[in-house]
């Protein structure tokens, strides 16, 4: 049995000074002077449940490249920021059946440092595809994610018919929001008018584009009475729309990721900009200025990170053809928390930060308190953080193995000293430290 003693537990009851025992996988014991085997003194630290990133895609292949992570680095990257798990995309190949498509992302998952579960994106719906929901349910996959816009995108009469068929297994559908006929029209335009350069796909992509999309499916949700999650949220204006959807009582999740809390629309301008090719993309600072509020306030209640990370040397070799050639995603995994606790830190306590990075994903996503919790029962999922240690990212210092890291040069607050996945040690002062004990993790859809 470990007792980690004198440490600040950040509780669902708030925070509380007292030790904490955990033996095999599960947290056995919270009160005083507590005694076992390995006694680790954390004082000075606050001691969180594991985060958990609601999105990231770890190992992804697409017509423009293939991610510089897998599971097993990206993984590596995650534990070593105080990340004990992934909710992973794994995306239904059109054709495919969901079980295949996760057998094939299990298969992809090995040697992982951090936990995982997946969400999994409908691509292509169809009565075989509706018939394995229950299945995916029976093997704890509760959570799913659909497309407005690209390749994989499903139409509004498809995208009920998913809301409605997940309300039967307590699911919750994840939808990335923009027009997508309107896209190629504009980088059609933003082409033809002779900007090429990444300052075109800001241009190409505004946000009445996600606003659009994100009033659309707010009411495909109203009319089937059914929650929605608005993932990657990165306008005001989207974010207009999701305060609207609520005050008609519509139940919608919001999540914002550290990107667009951090960066303007200027980013695209640098001679660098490919790296801040995503989409949604990087907006104005009345946008920054809108997600703050809405994150100080509880409207946003997840951060994550939709880790997707192409090499630097990838995107900017496809931006000589044109900044629609560009493959979109950005590395951000490891960094989330500190990023987090450094922005927030004369705003948020450590309860509230809580919510944002672990406790509010846990719930939505049908892991709550086996995940998102310090309490007597839950796994041993456990994140000791050092809020003293001052110190700069930089690629040179990050353990996700991507060429570069858009937060590079930023001054944080706080490290991971001491990073538990399922009872292990898996992290010492921010470095890894081999052990590889993340496991699938199952959703209760009860």
């Amino acid at each position: 049995m470990t007792i980690l003693k004198n440490g600040t537990l950040v509780t669902p009851d708030g925070l509380k000074k007292a030790d904490l025992a955990f033996e095999g996988d599960k947290i056995i014991k919270i009160g005083e002077n507590l005694t076992g085997e390995t006694i680790v003194d954390v004082s000075g630290c606050i001691v969180f449940p594991g985060f958990i990133d609601g999105h990231t895609h770890l190992d992804l292949v697409n017509n423009l490249g293939h991610t510089a992570d897998n599971f097993e680095t990206g993984s590596r990257g995650a534990v070593c920021g105080g990340t004990t798990t992934c909710m992973d995309m794994a995306t239904q190949e059109h054709g495919d059946t969901l079980v295949h498509t996760m057998e094939v992302w299990k298969d992809l998952a090995q040697n992982i440092s951090c936990n995982y579960g997946i969400h999994m994106s409908i691509t292509d719906w169809n009565e075989t595809t509706k018939a394995e929901i229950q299945t995916m349910a029976e093997e704890g996959i509760t959570t799913y994610k659909t497309y407005t816009a690209y390749g994989i995108a499903i139409d509004d009469v498809d995208t009920m018919a998913v809301l409605k068929e997940l309300k039967t297994v307590n699911g919750i559908c994840g939808i990335h929001c923009e027009n997508g006929p309107l896209i190629p029209v504009l980088q059609k335009e933003v082409l033809e008018s002779g900007i090429t350069s990444p300052a075109g796909h800001p241009i190409s992509k505004p946000d009445y584009l996600e606003a659009e999309a994100i009033n659309r499916v707010c009411y495909i949700a109203e009319i089937v009475d059914s929650p929605v999650h608005i993932v990657h949220l990165s306008s005001k204006l989207g974010l207009e729309e999701i305060r609207a959807a609520r005050s008609r009582g519509v139940t919608v999740y919001a999540e914002t990721c550290p990107q667009y809390l951090l960066f303007n629309d200027s980013v695209y301008s640098r001679p660098d900009g490919s790296k801040w090719v995503l989409s949604p993309p990087i907006r104005k600072d009345e946008d920054i200025a809108a997600l703050h509020e809405a994150v100080v306030n509880g409207e946003i209640g997840t951060i994550a990170t939709d880790h997707c990370p192409f090499n630097f040397t990838l995107k900017q070799s496809q931006a000589a053809k044109g900044f629609d050639q560009i493959p979109g995603g950005g590395a951000g995994v490891e960094h989330r928390p500190v990023l987090m606790m450094t922005l927030f830190k004369n705003e948020l306590d450590y309860v509230q930060l809580n919510k944002i990075l672990s406790e509010n994903a846990a719930k939505l996503f049908n892991l709550y308190p086996k995940k998102g919790a310090l309490l007597e029962g839950s796994d041993a999922d456990i994140t000791v953080w050092d809020p003293s240690v001052k110190w700069t990212i930089s690629a040179s210092n990050q353990h996700q193995n991507v060429d570069h890291t858009p937060y590079e040069g930023f001054e944080v607050e706080g490290k991971a000293k001491y990073v538990y996945v399922n009872g292990q040690l898996a992290v010492v002062d921010g470095e890894p430290t081999g052990v590889q004990a993340g496991t699938f993790v199952r959703a209760d859809c009860n």
